[in-house]
């Protein structure tokens, strides 16, 4: 059978590529795609310590078997309604979820979530730093494995309603490339009472920050190196896990 595989990050570096297919015998599971790359490219083998595999657009374990014509993602560490956002959206998105190409303007999407009842309304913005650790920062690229991430958004929204009670949020994040003092993540949530406006919007930034597949490169006066993302979460299996 032949199968769709995805690279992404530091992996696409490696690999050379951004995508392969290749043939299976039948019955093989995601464990025989990882063993076919390590074999053509050892230099990958020490990454699968840390990477997380997708089947379809699901985190998946190494034992989830595969069938003829699916896709497989190869994936490291994540880098870290009426919202009428600019940009190129990928796939179908929540109301509120977004994916841009373009600058992300906080106050209209602010405004346009506030409602009289609301009693609180909390925005994070993430921006574009001018160094890291001292190495002074030009400016940014993201990508994502777009329809994903935006599978990941919708999720980690519905969530944070569910877990925290708040009213509404905005998730938005943008790809591309970014200068200095652009935003790059915007959340907002808007509830009747700031402490779950203040835990709900913490909570979906680290965890975003984990669990959506986008990736950052920082580009600097003596170099480009892809950002140390934070470990997957406990419950996203690691590729080589069972090895």
């Amino acid at each position: 059978m032949r199968v769709r595989v995805l690279f992404f990050g530091v992996l696409r570096e490696l690999a050379g590529k951004p995508a392969d297919e290749i043939e299976l015998r039948e019955g093989a599971v995601a464990r025989d795609v990882l063993a076919h790359y390590e074999a053509e490219n050892p230099r990958l083998h020490d990454s699968f310590a840390s990477i997380a595999l997708a089947v379809n657009q699901q985190y998946s374990s190494p034992d989830t078997a595969l069938h003829s014509d699916d896709e497989i993602a190869l994936l490291p560490p994540v880098s870290g309604g009426s919202l009428d956002v600019a940009g190129d959206v990928r796939g179908k998105a929540a109301p509120h979820v977004r994916i841009v190409r373009e600058r992300i303007d906080s106050q209209p999407i602010l405004e346009a979530l506030k409602r009289g009842e609301d009693g609180a309304a909390v925005t994070f913005e993430g921006v574009v730093r001018n160094q890291t650790r001292g190495r002074k920062t030009l400016y940014l690229e993201y990508e994502a494995y777009d329809e994903m991430a935006l599978q990941q958004m919708e999720s980690l929204a519905t969530e944070g309603l569910q877990k925290f009670h708040v009213r509404d949020v905005a998730i938005v994040h943008r790809l591309g490339h970014l200068e200095i003092g652009e935003i790059s993540v915007l959340i907002v949530v808007v509830s009747a009472h700031r402490g779950a406006a203040f835990d709900a919007c913490r909570w979906m930034i680290d965890t975003l920050k984990r669990k959506v597949p986008i990736w950052k490169k920082e580009f600097f006066e003596d170099g480009a190196v892809w950002a140390d993302g934070e470990p997957f979460p406990a419950e996203i299996p690691r590729a080589n896990s069972g090895a």
